[in-house]
């Protein structure tokens, strides 16, 4: 068995075919590093290609299945952010973002079926990876958030495209109205309006986009809408401020 940073390959039982792959960073919550993306794709290319797996499940070591994206990843995007050649440094963001995809579509290319099992947080990044699973089990202590928009973000790694293809628009929009029957009109409106504009925008234009297109063109799309929107400070005040334990302060439109 290969040895990763981020990850775990499990054979069970000798005998076994089915073969568990598990996120790997417990004492961070399994929070997605840059390592992970450029592993994960390589694990399950081992994987497929090894005649003896016929079944992969994937899971999370620890008490939790994901808790996202790890900030350096974040710090990283912004620091591709800062130049004064705004064209080109749109170019590597997009390059960037398109990277971080393809890590994660690595699972729809796999030929074995990938299983995701689910228990604890499964949070931002943990939801563009288990959209993209076959087959999803849950604990009863599973939770889920997509959390991109808290950073500054919309969400651009297949959450936004692969969620309505799973749950299809009628179910999607039914979950989104059964959590603000839960939730005062005004406060969900105080809640959007503290985030950032550029985010709130974007995540709409991409889910009304997305209901004409495939998830490889609405991924595409994305990648394209975020090159130009993360060349603006948000995303370094949204991770700031995360780190500072305050409230982020962003621009008006």
């Amino acid at each position: 068995m290969e040895n990763y940073k981020t990850l775990e390959i499990v054979q069970r039982s000798p005998k076994s075919s089915v073969f568990h792959l598990n996120l790997n960073r417990p004492s961070l919550r399994n929070a997605l590093s840059l390592d992970f993306f450029s592993e994960f794709p390589k694990a399950l290319d081992s994987l497929d290609q090894n005649p003896n797996v016929s079944v992969i499940i994937l899971s999370g070591n620890g008490a939790h299945f994901c808790s996202g994206i790890d900030l350096k990843v974040l710090d990283s995007i912004s620091e591709r952010s800062q130049s004064s050649d705004r064209g080109r440094t749109g170019e590597r963001l997009r390059r960037h973002i398109k990277f971080l995809q393809d890590a994660i579509t690595a699972i729809e290319h796999c030929r074995k079926p990938v299983i995701a099992g689910i228990h604890g947080a499964c949070i931002g990044a943990g939801i563009d990876v288990v959209t993209a699973c076959d087959i999803r089990f849950c604990t009863e202590d599973a939770f889920f958030s997509v959390k991109e928009v808290d950073l500054a973000i919309t969400a651009d790694v297949g959450t936004l495209q692969r969620l309505r293809a799973s749950l299809g628009t009628e179910a999607m929009d039914e979950g989104i109205r059964l959590v603000a029957e839960g939730t005062p009109i005004d406060a969900g409106g105080v809640g959007i309006a503290a985030k950032s504009p550029l985010a709130v925008t974007g995540t709409k234009a991409v889910l009304l986009r997305g209901r004409d297109l495939t998830v490889d063109q609405g991924l595409d799309y994305v990648a394209t809408w975020n090159s130009g929107m993360l060349l603006s400070g948000d995303l370094a005040e949204a991770v700031s401020a995360q780190i500072q334990k305050r409230k982020p302060v962003f621009a008006k439109l």
